[in-house]
């Protein structure tokens, strides 16, 4: 298999937080492969004619993405514990928790787009509209934390700390630990786990 892939896209990370979790990061290739809104990846679009991150490539041709489905194919290719429950109400608290966290990230790409503008394009009713976005979001997981896991963890807690260490990467100066001690503990953990430290974003080959 074909990993389209980035060392700086949470969406990519959350995948190989999954496949280290799952045991599958040998199975596949990672394929580094740039995109940009204003330059699509001439070689990704016969994968993927999006030309968004991450992209599966199966070894019979077929492309998965986006990040939700390649998460929950990893998780049919091992024995062990299941990231994604089997059915009934937990399942869709993971669902819930996972989408949650994805449209936050969604918010905070957007909103870096955004402020990296020249001032004198930057829209600030969008500005405003993001931090209320940002701010509501991190109280509802403040109050989510208590019950989100550090063992038999599910896709909701990896797409939450992915989303978390998004803010830390690109959007430092927000504090997102100010007035969110329970989310800053928690997040401290499971940020020791394996997977995470070796997902960490940056520059990497």
């Amino acid at each position: 298999m074909k990993l389209h892939w980035s060392p700086r896209s949470p969406f990519v990370r959350k995948v190989m937080v999954c496949a280290y979790e799952t045991g599958n990061s040998d199975k596949f290739e990672c394929v580094r492969s740039p995109v940009a809104m204003d330059k699509p990846n001439l070689d990704l679009l016969p994968d993927n004619p999006l030309s968004k991150l991450p992209t599966l490539v199966l070894d019979d041709g077929l492309a998965l993405f986006d990040s939700s489905v390649i998460c929950e194919y990893l998780d049919t290719l091992h024995s062990g514990a299941r990231l994604f429950p089997a059915e009934g109400r937990e399942r869709f608290v993971a669902l819930q928790q996972q989408a949650f966290a994805d449209g936050l990230l969604d918010v905070l790409l957007l909103w870096r787009q955004e402020r990296n503008k020249p001032q004198q394009q930057q829209r600030p009713e969008w500005l405003a509209a993001f931090g209320v976005k940002s701010t509501a979001s991190l109280d509802a997981l403040e109050k989510l934390a208590p019950s989100l896991r550090l063992d038999a963890i599910n896709i909701g807690d990896i797409t939450i700390a992915c989303a978390l260490s998004y803010y830390d990467f690109r959007l430092p100066d927000l504090q997102w630990r100010d007035g969110h001690p329970a989310l800053a503990a928690w997040h401290a953990r499971f940020a020791e786990r394996d997977s995470m430290r070796r997902t960490g974003p940056g520059d990497g080959e």
